[in-house]
């Protein structure tokens, strides 16, 4: 447990040290948050339908959905991709440490370290400097607060198992852009990072609600806003779990199967 509890922190601490990187994606964020503010915006002043969300609720969400763009898994580890490309991963073979845990533990600090430089600014930005048209909400009550804390750590690990999973597959490929690219439009739709999955039809919803993608923006973000209710966490948590437990067992099982017939590129 000491080895991959180091793993976290010196990867976490040497992700750290991108702050211009973490600059540059606040302001990226912050460009594309306040251009669909804008579409929506429009979208709500034209309609006199009733929404799932309110117009507080879905500027809330989208603040949100962009600051913790850095955990949504829309890629793989590029260092560990590169060290597929080159070859160099036959030296992760040789550590005497379990591989599916070692890439598990550098994806948790892939997926936190870049988020917590990018959030805090986007959260204060949002919430204290823009107008009440075009800013994001606080937490309706403390059950919202507390259930999106419990959340978001529930989509944190499910973002790792899918980090492994793109990892994984780039195993068995030279470049491994084939599978990011794919992997990249089927989460960041489905998870409501484009639209928030509440404002989608009801057919697709049954379907999205389903899918672990869904663990990942959207249950944290409807929890934020006071949309589902504190007293439903047990079963949104739950649902978290289950689908860490199934992506966690089926990336192990990969990992395993693409190890019995690698064939190491480069040298």
């Amino acid at each position: 447990m000491k080895a991959y509890l180091s793993i976290i922190k010196i990867r976490f601490i040497l992700l750290l040290q991108y702050r211009m990187a973490a600059i540059a994606g606040v302001c990226t964020q912050f460009f594309f948050g306040i251009v669909r503010i804008m579409v929506f915006y429009a979208f709500y002043r034209a309609t006199t339908d009733r929404v799932p969300l309110s117009y507080n609720q879905a500027i809330t969400y989208i603040w949100m959905g962009q600051a913790m763009f850095s955990m949504v898994p829309w890629n793989g580890d590029s260092e560990i991709q590169n060290l597929i490309r080159t070859g160099n991963v036959s030296y992760e073979l040789l550590r005497p440490i379990n591989l599916y845990n070692q890439w598990f533990c550098r994806a948790f600090a892939l997926r936190t370290a870049p988020t917590i430089l990018r959030a805090v600014p986007m959260f204060l930005i949002a919430l204290f400097l823009l107008p009440k048209d075009y800013g994001m909400m606080f937490p309706p009550s403390l059950g919202a607060l507390v259930g999106w804390v419990i959340t978001t750590f529930g989509a944190l690990v499910i973002s790792c198992t899918i980090t492994n999973i793109i990892n994984i597959y780039t195993l068995g490929s030279i470049s491994g852009d084939g599978i990011t690219r794919f992997f990249s439009a089927i989460v960041t739709f489905s998870s409501g990072m484009i639209v928030p999955l509440p404002l989608c039809p009801e057919w697709l919803k049954s379907i999205l609600k389903i899918l672990p993608f869904s663990g990942l923006l959207d249950i944290p973000l409807r929890f934020y806003t006071g949309h589902i209710p504190f007293s439903k966490l047990y079963i949104y948590f739950t649902f978290q779990i289950v689908w860490v437990i199934l992506l966690y067992g089926f990336g192990k099982w990969l990992l395993n199967r693409k190890l019995k017939g690698i064939i190491v590129q480069g040298g």
